[in-house]
């Protein structure tokens, strides 16, 4: 306390906060609280989420019952000291984010919310968060000198500056008690060393993917499921580790996404490994388009040279006469026609404003049509 009453009194001038005002939906892993509107109970409030830098969230208990809305700024229990973090998800929906997490803590496991920041406090915050970028470049010469294969990506200040966590990729065990030595003589600071992986560092710094959207992994994903080829095979991708990668030099999360609706479409496939055999010549398996049900064909294995759609289900009737020993006459009966461009539906045909007005009734249409009629008669007459 001593040390913020010094920071008041200090020249007598007022003390000059940052621009703090909380943006919803420009947030790393923002949650949309879809529950806003439903009535809740006080003991919803009794533990809420709190964000601090980046990707890194955690669950505190509101001890003292305070007024708490999401955007808020308050302190919270750390070791040691305090820290400083930002409400992200109040109410119930933090039960449900707690269910979907399949974490169900104790009340006495959790850390206690303290108060709302104070001036003081948001001030020594922002103190701390301009001295990340400089540490984090003197780190990497301190780890480069000692001759440490690792890289750190990324340090985040406690909200009181007593302490710093270092968050670090290596690809195997790390030495690294020298160099907790070195930083904390370098900064006068606890240290804390965090090892993270290539997918997580993706998500801590952000950036915009090949879709042209913002990375997954620092929008919404939280659980990161190991990605093979197979899952690019399944799709029928290009194996092109270019295009396949990420951001993160890992195989792309969104490989995950569509893959058990491929699996689940080709189960009643027949296979592609077996030729199909005809009177005129051998059909050789190329390429195939999943969801249309096609298989193309080719006359020659190693060339896509005229290529012929087959569907699938004339597929597995070829190889079954095949088996039986009987060769097809033709791969492509005559009713079936696959060289037509696939026609798009036109929603927009009828986007005239006036299609959604009521139709005139039959007796309004003979009111008018009497008016008419003497409107006509009075110009004759007046003539």
């Amino acid at each position: 306390m001593a040390e913020n009453e010094e920071l008041q009194a200090q020249s007598g001038d007022e003390i000059r906060l940052p621009d703090i005002t909380y943006k919803p939906g420009c947030n790393k892993l923002d949650s949309f609280n879809w529950l806003n509107d439903f009535p809740g109970t006080a003991h919803d409030d009794e533990i809420i989420e709190i964000r601090f830098k980046n990707t890194r969230k955690g669950f505190f208990r509101n001890v003292n019952g305070l007024r708490l809305e999401i955007g808020d700024i308050v302190a919270v229990e750390a070791s040691p000291g305090h820290d400083i973090g930002r409400v992200s998800m109040i109410g119930r929906l933090v039960k449900e984010q707690l269910k979907e997490l399949k974490t169900y803590p104790s009340p006495d496991d959790l850390k206690k919310v303290y108060r709302k920041a104070k001036p003081v406090d948001i001030q020594k915050w922002e103190e701390a968060k301009k001295l990340e970028i400089p540490t984090m470049l003197r780190s990497r010469q301190i780890s480069e000198e000692l001759k440490l294969n690792m890289k750190i990506g990324d340090v985040e200040y406690q909200g009181d500056k007593t302490k710093a966590i270092f968050y670090y990729i290596a690809d195997e065990r790390v030495d690294f008690r020298q160099l907790i030595k070195v930083l904390a003589d370098e900064f006068k600071v606890r240290i804390e060393m965090r090892q993270i992986g290539a997918r997580q560092e993706a998500g801590r710094i952000g950036g915009i993917g090949s879709c042209g959207r913002e990375l997954c992994c620092s929008t919404y994903i939280t659980n990161f499921v190991s990605v093979t080829t197979t899952h690019a095979k399944y799709q029928e991708l290009s194996l092109n580790p270019q295009k396949l990668a990420g951001q993160c030099s890992k195989l792309k999360c969104c490989l995950n996404f569509e893959f058990d609706c491929y699996v689940d479409a080709q189960r009643c496939f027949p296979s592609k490994d077996i030729p199909l055999e005809t009177t005129d010549s051998i059909a050789y398996f190329q390429k195939m388009e999943v969801h249309k049900g096609i298989y193309w064909y080719s006359t020659d294995p190693h060339s896509t040279a005229n290529l012929i759609a087959i569907p699938v289900q004339r597929v597995r009737e070829i190889q079954t006469m095949n088996k039986k020993g009987i060769k097809a006459d033709r791969l492509l009966v005559h009713d079936q026609s696959w060289d037509s461009a696939p026609v798009s539906e036109d929603l927009l045909e009828n986007n005239n404003l006036s299609r959604f007005d009521p139709l005139p009734s039959a007796n309004q249409h003979h009111r008018h049509s009497h008016k008419r009629k003497k409107r006509r008669f009075n110009d004759k007459r007046n003539k």
